[in-house]
């Protein structure tokens, strides 16, 4: 994913009160927001932007577009998504929450199928400090730099983004995955992008309780990732057996109650440091893990 202040954006939904309050913080910050889509609302402005009922004919207006963010309700989020791919857009946002989890997995086969990126579920997007912002992230936490985050929560990306930039060190991107129970890519799939992206220096990985996004990540930096990493897992003291609610979905299924809490989170931090990842056991303890992870690559010899 190449994003820059040049890159073409489309909203799905942009009638949608979350996409009216959000989308014009977008176009402060410089992102290029060319036109939305709302079924129905096609001839009217919002926030000054042309609105069209299809995506095809949004294109045939604008021009090309690179990425479509997905503001629709949880039951149109996935056809506003499909629409945006037949048009021949590959980079998805889908910042919608409560996407049914049929239709997540119809359109992750479909994004496979055609070299779609997909983001989201239940996220607030990607932000390139300094350069664009898709979605909701709050641009104040950021600066530009050199550290990548991923993250499956939210406001925690947001929190560490701003104990990093108080620490001086900027970012070169921040990418939530999403609190659905399918999401589009995963911690693997970022923490490749992020190892083969010139800008990052040094990653940082934010997980949580449920799922195994965070062993999979784990072997795979172990296996094939020589930057920095740094980690931080949250839910140290989540209760057991107990259902959890993440942004006001339910992020633990009853099968699940029997793995969560401690032992899972302890699980996911062993296997982080077994991959000589450095892991903080509270956020503002990251800066400081950082910075010993730089200081430690600046002494070692020539990467292999």
């Amino acid at each position: 994913m190449r994003l820059t202040p040049n890159t073409k954006v489309l909203i799905c939904g942009i009638a949608e009160p979350l996409a009216i309050d959000h989308v014009p913080l977008m176009r402060d910050y410089g992102t290029q927001v060319l036109a939305g889509v709302s079924p129905g609302e096609g001839g009217r402005s919002i926030n000054e932007i042309p609105v069209f009922d299809l995506v095809e004919e949004a294109i045939a207006t604008v021009g090309p577009i690179d990425v479509v963010i997905v503001f629709s309700p949880a039951y149109a989020a996935v056809d506003a998504a499909l629409e945006a791919i037949a048009a021949g857009i590959r980079q998805v946002v889908m910042v919608s929450a409560g996407v049914p989890p049929l239709d997540m997995v119809r359109l992750v086969r479909r994004a496979e199928a055609t070299d779609t990126l997909v983001l989201g579920p239940n996220c607030p997007g990607i932000i390139v400090p300094g350069q664009v912002l898709l979605g909701m992230h709050p641009a104040e936490c950021y600066q530009p730099g050199s550290i990548g985050i991923v993250s499956r929560c939210s406001t925690l990306a947001y929190e560490v983004a701003l104990q990093l930039t108080r620490a001086g060190f900027g970012q070169s991107i921040a990418a939530c995955i999403g609190a659905d129970r399918v999401v589009g890519s995963s911690l693997l799939q970022w923490l490749q992008m992020l190892d083969e992206d010139d800008r990052t220096e040094a990653i940082v990985l934010i997980g949580e309780v449920s799922g195994d996004g965070e062993l999979r990540a784990a072997r795979y930096i172990a296996e094939t990732i020589d930057k920095p990493v740094i980690a931080y897992i949250a839910g140290h003291f989540a209760p057991v057996n107990r259902s959890i609610g993440h942004a006001n979905q339910i992020v633990a299924s009853r099968t699940e109650l029997g793995k969560r809490g401690k032992t899972d989170v302890a699980t996911k931090v062993a296997a982080l440091k077994a991959a000589k990842v450095r892991v903080a056991d509270r956020p503002s303890k990251i800066p400081e893990l950082l910075q010993r992870a730089l200081n430690t690559k600046a002494k070692a010899p020539s990467a292999k």
